[in-house]
């Protein structure tokens, strides 16, 4: 993955890149995009096919794989095509776009994460919220988040354009103001898609912790003995409710785990005029940040116990045409359901 800073200053010279770690860069990215479009398609099916039965956890699930989907083909594609051609193949509107639409991949899957961690929040700490509980054709969490990205996006339209980098060399660039305007779009950015949305959950994730634990003590109070371990475990919640707040602290700490190099190798390149941006350290760091769309349905695959076998017996079932067919399926999601139960409660 290309940095978000490729601009036109004067230390953005163009020198010849190193052909053995292209062919790296090239390998890495073609896998993460085959992963990620596959297993996000994939789970997408699974969650159409159920789309009936959709619980609230399920629709913001169904919109992470649509953020995934699209870091997949219009952020990890693209710059796949890129490094292949060693220079962007495009007019100056393509190069806008493809820039737009990398960074709207970036905002709408950590935003879909932020709203997906507060309405756990809501339903532990405020669960008396009647929005909370209506079952409406309109979800305004998902639609602030996509018109959050939305939105947060429009700067790359204006920064990135077709710049001649070389007598008769065009490729997709960022103009910035000298000598602050570079550090200035990596520091916003940092900020707008990973500190603030970092803080946003771990507070919400530190003040769920703390609920449940005052939830425990008062229970412990009432019955003047210790709780047994397993109804501990749920503090008066459904084992429905502490599985997705358990999966939802496993998707929070795999996005951090994938961005939090990524962004401090931006910070450090913007920040630090001799840092060593052209090593295989900082090329590694920033691809490994795409293996974020390929976490998540696997994350969401684990918590669901839909694993891969049980899986493909989902995506080939034909659809339901009668009341037969809509027992069979009803069926199967339910042995899915009771299976997992079974083996987490062995455990």
């Amino acid at each position: 993955m290309r940095p978000l800073n490729d601009s036109d200053s004067v230390d953005a010279e163009d020198v010849p890149r190193d052909e053995g770690l292209a062919k790296v860069e090239i390998a890495l990215l073609s896998v993460i995009f085959v992963s990620a479009a596959i297993l996000n398609t994939a789970l997408l099916l699974v969650l159409w096919r159920q789309r009936k039965q959709m619980s609230r956890m399920r629709v913001f699930v169904f919109h992470l794989c649509l953020a995934d989907l699209v870091v997949a083909f219009f952020q990890v594609c693209p710059q796949l095509i890129w490094d292949i051609t060693d220079r962007f193949v495009g007019p100056d509107l393509v190069c806008r776009l493809v820039k737009y639409l990398q960074v709207l991949g970036m905002f709408s899957s950590t935003y879909m994460i932020v709203v997906m961690t507060v309405d756990r929040y809501q339903a532990v700490c405020n669960p008396m919220v009647k929005f909370q509980r209506t079952r409406t054709r309109l979800n305004i969490p998902v639609c602030v988040a996509w018109g959050v990205s939305l939105l947060g996006s429009l700067p790359q339209i204006f920064i990135f354009s077709q710049v001649e980098v070389a007598p008769g060399v065009f490729d997709c660039w960022a103009k910035f103001i000298q000598p602050w305007g570079l550090q200035t779009y990596i520091t916003w950015t940092t900020m707008v898609i990973f500190v603030l949305p970092v803080i946003t959950v771990v507070v919400c994730q530190v003040r769920i912790c703390r609920a449940i634990q005052i939830n425990l003590y008062q229970k412990t109070q009432q019955r003047g003995l210790p709780l047994p371990p397993r109804a501990s475990g749920v503090a008066g919640m459904s084992k429905a409710r502490v599985k997705t707040l358990k999966m939802t602290v496993v998707i929070v700490l795999a996005y951090i785990v994938c961005w939090a190099p990524f962004f401090t190798v931006q910070l450090w390149s913007a920040w630090d005029s001799h840092a060593p941006k052209e090593t295989a350290t900082f090329t590694i760091l920033m691809l490994l940040a795409s293996l974020n769309s390929c976490a998540n349905p696997c994350i969401y695959l684990l918590f669901s116990g839909q694993l891969p076998k049980r899986l493909v017996i989902l995506l080939c079932q034909r659809q339901p045409g009668g009341k037969g067919s809509m027992h069979e399926e009803a069926t199967l999601v339910s042995t899915l359901y009771m299976s997992f139960k079974n083996v987490s409660d062995s455990k």
